[in-house]
């Protein structure tokens, strides 16, 4: 996927400079007033005009600026959902990344988990087919486990509540896992999105979790599969608590849209 990023402003492009590194051959577009210096980015004046000139040349592009901002620049560009390019909005405290459009087709809700993966940012992906998706699964795995253990993990842990794959929305564990090659390939296997939870979120939840002092002294947290799979979500209760299979540590949370009837 060729991807562009784009920001009006010296915030947005500390965002995007933080990014860079996972996206070598991204286009940069910073506007004229900002005085950051990224190599090889490109300069503009009006977001719209900048948007006009690459909208049809990338698959990707990320905004880091006001979401008002971005919709009055590319909605005259805008076409089809088979044609236009994956368009996900990062607000420029990197708190939330959007994914505003094309979202299954043109591959805005993989990059916007992407880069939220990257910054600890929150997900937001609005396509009806993922919010009726319930059931999160959090992991905790040794280092290399292969994917297939964690695969047959998974799907045991959904056995033991009569949970099906089709429901899963996310499978979670800790930022420190982001490398870990078997929970990847899993992930992929399974065809479920994958989202990493920052340590310090995991540090800070004050929700309701077995906590682990063999967990605490590996890795500086006071639980991973549990707080994952709940703060991954929104309005989540447990569902199964963290159950070890195979040597993968397995926990299942449901979020609750019911509450809001």
């Amino acid at each position: 996927m060729s991807t562009a990023f784009l920001t009006l402003s010296e915030p947005g492009a500390r965002v995007v400079r933080a990014l860079l590194p996972s996206f070598p051959d991204a286009h940069v577009f910073l506007h004229a007033s900002v005085r950051a210096d990224i190599p090889g980015a490109i300069r503009f004046e009006r977001i719209a005009e900048a948007a006009r000139l690459i909208f049809s040349e990338v698959t990707g592009l990320v905004f880091v600026a006001p979401t008002g901002v971005v919709v009055r620049a590319i909605a005259p560009l805008i076409q089809h959902k088979l044609s236009d390019p994956a368009v996900v909005v990062l607000d420029v405290g990197a708190r939330y990344a959007i994914s505003l459009l094309s979202g299954h087709e043109g591959g805005a809700n993989a990059l916007a988990l992407q880069v939220a993966n990257l910054l600890g940012a929150e997900p937001v992906l609005t396509t009806t087919s993922e919010a009726v998706k319930n059931l999160i699964v959090g992991i905790g795995c040794r280092r290399n486990a292969p994917a297939s253990i964690i695969v047959e993990a998974v799907r045991q842990a959904l056995l033991k509540v009569n949970g099906r794959l089709e429901s899963v929305r996310f499978l979670a564990s800790i930022d420190l896992k982001r490398d870990e090659v078997g929970l990847l390939e899993a992930a992929t296997q399974l065809g479920v999105p994958l989202r990493f939870i920052a340590s310090r979120d995991i540090r800070a939840c004050r929700l309701d979790f077995e906590r682990s002092e063999f967990v605490e002294e590996k890795v500086s947290v006071p639980a991973v599969a549990e707080p994952v799979a709940l703060l991954a979500g929104r309005r989540t209760e447990l569902l199964l608590p963290k159950t070890i299979i195979n040597s993968v540590t397995v926990a299942i949370a449901r979020e609750n849209c019911s509450s809001l009837e």
